[in-house]
């Protein structure tokens, strides 16, 4: 049978024969007639149950919430239905019977607990508000996408399985890769510089990344997705101008997708307008002292330091040139002030979205750069060996669309933008 979506029946004609899928929300009984409430991911619809019409009412009247059902009938405009039209339905086919009790309710008004809406997540994203969330996370990151793709980037695929870390901590998930010990990746960070010398000019690769990292914070996963660019003959200013457009063009593609779902949530989405503020580490400092606040220069900010500093901004901001101390070997330090670097985050209030900067192209420097970091080159020499047959100059950045979309919505916990989220504690389901 030939399916209509629940928010597209308004825009069929008064009488005409349709049929809608959805799952029981819930059902009622008078005495010559009943009505099931059907529900979709587009909405909800009062069916209307006759004798006369259908067959199997005793059958029906069996069911249990959730079950799935397909309703063939007549369209009939209701003003006093929910969603401003019914149907008469003339056959109900039952498609799935729901057992009962339900692990997790849909439309009950008390909230379970989080671990019981994340061991249930099947259920949990049948929630109207829940499976916004998800809509949403889709049109944020194809309005990046679109921005990205009309910029002149390629995307590639870089492995997840490797054999050295991308930023040399110790954050690692260790694989037993056959006969040799390998990691999951924490970034393709050095696949996609590396694609800088292959002459891919400009990439983008969009995928897992892995931190082994024992925190348990409600804006820290083990598991996230990564949106990641690396652009040749550019700078950290080239960076910077790259990611905030594409940040503004995955706020408008949720804008016009999702926008009046979201305002009839209580959810208004403002587009950020363009350039972003950018404040330097060392103003940052500055500032930070002028309120009796001190911060020393060679260590991140703590929280409450970034909470004061995102008072300055109404949203998104960088903070540029960070200390060396502080970035990864591969980051670009400042000509005439190599304390600190060509790099960048971007920041909303005292959040952290992501970080970039320009990298070091310089086989020479790199390789420096390793030592100062007390790494041992010989480790990356897969790495080293793609700057030293003419590396150009590049720049990119790496973002986590979780973090993203839990900024924008205003969720308390990263695990709510995350369909099944991979933690200190969590790898089921």
């Amino acid at each position: 049978m030939e399916r209509t979506l629940i928010r597209d029946l308004k825009g069929r004609k008064d009488g005409e024969e349709v049929t809608a899928y959805g799952w029981l929300q819930e059902s009622r009984k008078l005495k010559s007639v009943s009505f099931l409430i059907l529900r979709d991911h587009t909405g909800i619809l009062q069916v209307t149950l006759k004798p006369e019409n259908i067959g199997n009412m005793d059958e029906l009247a069996t069911l249990n919430r959730e079950s799935v059902l397909a309703v063939r009938g007549q369209l009939k405009l209701n003003a006093g239905a929910r969603s401003g039209v019914e149907i008469l339905a003339t056959e109900v086919k039952i498609l799935n019977r729901a057992e009962s009790p339900l692990p997790l309710g849909v439309i009950d008004p008390v909230e379970a607990d989080f671990d019981t809406r994340l061991n249930n997540r099947f259920i949990d994203t049948r929630k109207p508000d829940k499976n916004l969330i998800f809509r949403v996370e889709s049109s944020l990151l194809w309005g990046i996408r679109k921005y990205i793709m009309s910029q002149g980037f390629v995307e590639v695929h870089t492995p997840k399985i490797v054999a050295a870390a991308t930023e040399g901590g110790a954050d690692l998930f260790r694989v037993q890769y056959f006969e040799k010990n390998a990691f999951l990746n924490q970034s393709p960070q050095l696949y996609k510089e590396m694609l800088m010398s292959g002459g891919l000019n400009r990439v983008f690769e969009v995928g897992p990344a892995f931190r082994a990292e024992e925190h348990n914070t409600v804006r820290h996963l083990n598991e996230f997705t990564s949106i990641d660019i690396e652009m040749s003959f550019a700078d950290h200013n080239d960076a910077m101008s790259m990611l905030e457009n594409a940040v503004r063009s995955g706020i408008r593609e949720v804008i016009e997708v999702n926008g009046a779902e979201l305002r009839e949530k209580g959810k208004e989405l403002q587009l950020p307008e363009v350039p972003f503020p950018r404040i330097t580490y060392r103003e940052c400092i500055t500032y930070l002292a002028s309120k009796g606040i001190e911060a020393k220069f060679g260590e991140d900010f703590s929280p409450d330091h970034l909470r004061e500093i995102g008072k300055m901004f109404k949203d998104f901001y960088f903070i540029t040139e960070w200390p060396s101390s502080v970035r990864a070997f591969y980051t670009m330090p400042k000509p005439g002030d190599e304390e600190v670097t060509n790099s960048y985050d971007l920041q909303y209030g005292e959040k952290e979205i992501t970080s970039g900067a320009q990298r070091v192209h310089d086989p020479e420097m790199l390789e420096k750069r390793f030592r100062q970091k007390g790494l041992d080159p010989s480790a990356f020499e897969f790495y080293i060996r793609a700057f030293r047959y003419g590396m150009p100059p590049h720049a990119g950045w790496g973002l986590g669309l979780e973090r993203l979309l839990m900024i924008l919505l205003d969720l308390p916990n990263i695990r709510e933008a995350t369909l099944f989220p991979r933690d200190r504690t969590r790898i089921v389901p």
